[in-house]
């Protein structure tokens, strides 16, 4: 039975914004140009490259349902669990099911603590002994625990050849639209590509897409036969928490600029154009939200909305809406209080524009206020907020895993890289020490916030009007 979140319904609408915003930009010469530049670096596309596997995974994670029973109710009607699950569950089903009874390393095949295990002795009889207990997945397969080097090793070449024919795929294909685009031989294009003589740089896409694939191929291929990161306290396989992660961290740092968006543009570009009493007072009230400590805010709403929650339980039926509602929450926090920021900064783009002989000419034939901001100014100021909020993405992803870490962040019951890091804090202090589940937090909430400045230097660099425009050269 599907069933939308709060969460998916307006990361779907973020999505659909984002495509009409740029179906716009297809008809707007002056705007279509930044993107162009954009598309011209190279360190910017193969940040893009890594976004676009990133956002997809999180858009998978967004399609929920709640899976049907085997059983049926008195009436015969379908009975539903009250798990709610994702598409991306589905997909990853291997690493979702595989569960162990506690820790386990990294690729073993035995528990990662002992434990007192019943054996026959030699004389037949059952003897009690500390030893390191076999696991219901990882390694099962394998005829002895010998095998599991040379097995961890072929099993890892066939997902690298895997990879190398779906990027040679890819490379073929960049390489027909290049030749199509300019008019040349497949030939001609495959060279133009590697010799960096495209307006594109497809170099830096295939080896971006070349990198992914040579580490994703040899992942997939092992997942399903072994824990390529470990489980945690409770038999989870890492791997699947850290990749669940990505979602919340995407929508941490998507839907809050959906809540800001409208309180920087709308009083920025009002304190600026105005001026005078209205100035003042916008002035005041983002003042006074700045003095107030943004962490204890969070906690006070976070810790009333758990109260609402607890005492109206029977509104939210399943485990993932009441995560849900708190996950809404901290991003309607988070936005009300940093909106400030990107305000201050219309602001003053906004003093200097209504000096300007198009916004004075405007006002000269009687043009509305309303209608000046939104026709003049807006599109003028629009640059600023594109790069202030690419460039806030990768804040608001450190900012949840520090509320997370300190307890005022999300629900615990849902995954996330503060979740992951913050019960990580007992693990490093354990001897030996469990290390694997803050190293995937780690190594994916890096990748993903490395990424999102990389683009959004390439974003900032495009749309700076000191840039120059140079002419661009054909695809």
């Amino acid at each position: 039975m599907p069933i939308v979140l709060g969460s998916d319904a307006l990361v779907w609408l973020l999505v659909a914004a984002i495509a009409g915003y740029f179906a716009y930009v297809r008809r707007q010469p002056h705007l279509r140009l930044p993107w162009r530049r954009v598309t011209q670096s190279a360190y910017g596309m193969s940040a893009l490259v890594v976004l676009v596997v990133l956002v997809a995974i999180g858009l998978l994670d967004s399609l929920h349902y709640r899976p049907v029973l085997e059983r049926k109710d008195e009436t015969g009607a379908r009975v539903y669990s009250t798990e709610v699950r994702s598409r991306f569950d589905k997909a990853a089903a291997p690493l979702l099911e595989h569960r162990e009874r506690t820790y386990s390393a990294p690729f073993a095949t035995r528990a990662f603590a002992r434990e007192t295990l019943e054996v026959p002795g030699p004389d037949g009889k059952i003897q009690q002994v500390r030893e390191f207990p076999k696991l219901a997945w990882g390694g099962a397969h394998l005829k002895s625990e010998s095998d599991r080097t040379m097995d961890i090793f072929a099993k890892a070449a066939l997902g690298f050849v895997l990879a190398l024919v779906v990027w040679g795929a890819l490379a073929a294909l960049a390489t027909l639209f290049q030749a199509r685009s300019r008019g040349v031989a497949a030939r001609a294009a495959w060279h133009a590509i590697w010799g960096m003589q495209t307006r594109v740089p497809w170099h830096a896409i295939l080896v971006t897409a070349g990198v992914l694939l040579a580490i994703a191929g040899p992942v997939a291929a092992l997942c399903g036969y072994y824990h390529v990161f470990g489980t945690d306290k409770v038999g989870r396989d890492v791997l699947y928490l850290a990749l669940k992660s990505i979602r919340t961290g995407l929508i941490i740092g998507t839907v809050t600029t959906l809540v800001l968006l409208p309180f920087a543009v709308a009083l920025g570009i009002m304190a600026g154009y105005f001026r005078g009493w209205i100035d003042d007072v916008i002035q005041y009230v983002y003042t006074v939200i700045n003095s107030i400590p943004g962490v204890l805010l969070i906690a006070a709403c976070i810790l009333m909305a758990q109260v609402f929650i607890d005492r109206h339980s029977d509104w939210f039926p399943t485990t993932a809406q009441r995560a849900d509602v708190r996950l809404l929450l901290l991003c309607t926090v988070l936005g009300v209080t940093g909106w400030t920021g990107l305000a201050r900064l219309l602001r003053g783009e906004s003093l200097k524009l209504r000096e300007l002989e198009f916004v004075q000419a405007a006002q000269a034939f009687g043009v509305r206020d309303t209608r000046v901001m939104t026709r003049h100014i807006l599109p003028n100021v629009m640059h600023l907020v594109l790069i202030s909020l690419v460039m806030d993405f990768s804040a608001l992803v450190l900012a949840e895993a520090v509320l997370s870490y300190i307890g005022v962040g999300v629900d615990p019951s849902m995954i996330s890289f503060g979740t992951m890091i913050n019960a990580a804090r007992l693990e490093m202090s354990r001897e030996p020490m469990v290390w694997w589940s803050l190293a995937a937090a780690f190594v994916f909430m890096f990748i993903l916030v490395l990424a999102a400045n990389l683009f959004s230097d390439a974003v900032r660099d495009a749309f700076d009007p000191r840039a120059k425009i140079g002419v661009l050269a054909p695809a």
